[in-house]
């Protein structure tokens, strides 16, 4: 569209018809019924969370920048295995909201439990899909600074036994996160589009002959 305009109108496409194939404890199999742009009525497989609370985001996606004084920025990664990739990735922090809590609530709570660290929340965006073509979960980012001279972030203690976590300085993210992508850990997309954006912004650095 002209001058960058976008529409939301979805023309004839609209679901006609959910039906659920398979339920577990966490996650649904939905079968979808739909109309294409031409009017043509089509099936589609979905994912959905059993635990899906309606009117609010499902969970948290929150990317914490450790500050402290005389030292590199650090993001703040965690590190841990996932079983339907079958080895261990490099994720943010990230969790899902309970009932009855905020997402700056949420990202304060996941941040603790997974890093240790007590962070404050700088911007929290509307809902976001991560992976659309394959299920309805939504997700808010949440941007959090980590102020690395309080005592209580000196030492961290997570409270989660099977995460690692790991810092990493923004300026050399990028780099770092292929090396663990050639030692066969998977990075998940939204680190390594975060990581690609730093290195598209980051400033040159200025060489003294």
């Amino acid at each position: 569209m002209e001058n960058g305009e976008m529409s939301n109108d979805a023309g004839a496409c609209r679901v006609l018809n959910k039906e659920v194939l398979s339920k577990g404890r966490w996650v649904a199999l939905n079968e979808i019924t739909y109309t294409d742009p031409s009017g043509k009525e089509r099936k589609w497989e979905s994912a959905e969370r059993t635990t899906k609370i309606s009117g609010e985001s499902d969970g948290v996606v929150i990317i914490p920048v450790l500050k402290r004084l005389l030292k590199y920025d650090c993001v703040v990664l965690v590190k841990q295995f996932r079983p339907p990739v079958g080895t261990v990735t490099i994720e943010f922090p990230a969790g899902l909201i309970d009932r009855g809590e905020s997402a700056q609530e949420c990202a304060v709570r996941e941040l603790k439990e997974e890093t240790g660290f007590t962070g404050v929340v700088k911007h929290i965006s509307p809902c976001t899909t991560i992976d659309p073509g394959l299920s309805n979960c939504t997700v808010k980012m949440v941007t959090m600074e980590i102020d690395g001279d309080l005592a209580e972030n000196y030492h961290p203690r997570k409270h989660l036994e099977f995460i690692e976590v790991v810092q990493i300085p923004i300026d050399t993210l990028l780099d770092r996160l292929n090396t663990l992508l050639n030692n066969g850990v998977i990075v998940h997309s939204i680190v390594y589009t975060y990581a690609i954006a730093c290195a598209q912004t980051a400033k040159p650095k200025i060489v003294i002959p």
